[in-house]
């Protein structure tokens, strides 16, 4: 079943939903399974599953030279959604990338998705690699999401790449993107940002889900100003509490997010991570009982491959 079907037919219940990330490649399925077992309680109609670009690792061929291969340590999100469907009945939502991937590879990743009855995407242009100071698009790939999305309802409509076919039996992807309630890191202003936004949802775009935040207030005026630009598709907030100290720098710094001054000020009391860890909960238990109380579609998480903090959100929720 699509997204959209699953808000619609919650009937205005906000639903629960989670977002996990593969492991890293020679590791056991047992492990994400470990994590997703204790979350099935709380009946998630559906789970997203990440997808990690190519990155260069660089082998030590001797006499100090060092030779430079392109890997990806986190493969398998197709085949992954397709145990997790399997073993949960569960949908699950793939996340399709520009960053490091052809044109030829997108079509190819999609029609795979098809075969195995995979009816929703989240399409995300992906960020810079390491090396790289701005994105840059893989050679035959796309440089920008809303052109990814019109690849996608492309194939909805049965038009494959290059023209070489229509088909019968048009696929139905669901689309999801990313929306940003303090903008997007490259975007000069909020208000171009939401014209990026408009621009992806008229080339098809189903739903969107926000980028993490931590104050309920610019997210309530993220919606406000996405209705005012005309967007009417519906917003996911997504939540990730905080774990770490650490996150006080690393999630400003790597999303370009602000955290609200009592959050801050709640975590530096803290001894040691463990207390951080509850600060988070309550945090996000605080954030979420508000945005369910204005009638949120979705209270979609970033799970980050752990499961114990978010179980012990939804306790206190679903």
């Amino acid at each position: 079943m699509k997204v959209t079907d699953h808000i619609k037919k919650a009937n205005g219940k906000t639903l629960f939903s989670f977002e996990i990330i593969p492991p890293q490649k020679g590791r056991n399925i047992q492990e994400l399974y470990n994590n997703i077992d204790p979350l099935m309680e709380f009946n998630p109609p559906f789970i997203d599953v990440t997808t990690s670009r190519e990155e260069y690792v660089y082998i030590d061929k001797g006499d100090g030279l060092l030779d430079r291969k392109v890997t990806r340590m986190r493969p398998g999100t197709v085949g992954i959604c397709a145990a997790i469907k399997h073993k949960y009945n569960v949908d699950t939502v793939p996340h399709v990338l520009c960053g490091g991937f052809t044109k030829e590879e997108t079509e190819y990743l999609l029609v795979d998705c098809h075969y195995l009855g995979i009816h929703n995407v989240m399409a995300l242009r992906g960020d810079a690699m390491s090396h790289q100071k701005y994105f840059e698009c893989t050679e035959g790939g796309h440089q920008y999401a809303v052109d990814l999305v019109s690849q996608i309802q492309n194939l909805n409509t049965g038009k494959y790449l290059h023209d070489v076919m229509e088909a019968e039996h048009k696929s139905e992807f669901c689309i999801g993107v990313a929306g940003y309630p303090e903008k997007h890191m490259e975007a000069p202003s909020l208000n171009t940002d939401l014209k990026r936004l408009k621009a992806k949802v008229d080339a098809g775009a189903d739903y969107v889900v926000t980028q993490m935040f931590f104050d309920n207030n610019k997210f309530f005026e993220f919606v406000d100003k996405a209705k005012a630009a005309g967007i009417n598709v519906p917003i996911i907030p997504g939540i990730k509490p905080i774990a770490v100290k650490r996150h006080l720098q690393l999630l400003p710094q790597v999303f370009k997010i602000d955290l609200p001054e009592t959050l801050i000020n709640e975590v530096e009391k803290c001894k040691d991570n463990k207390a951080v860890r509850e600060v988070g909960i309550e945090w996000a238990i605080k954030q979420s009982e508000e945005l369910k109380k204005a009638g949120v579609p979705v209270l979609h998480y970033y799970s980050m491959g752990k499961s114990d903090n978010i179980k012990a959100i939804a306790s206190q929720l679903f």
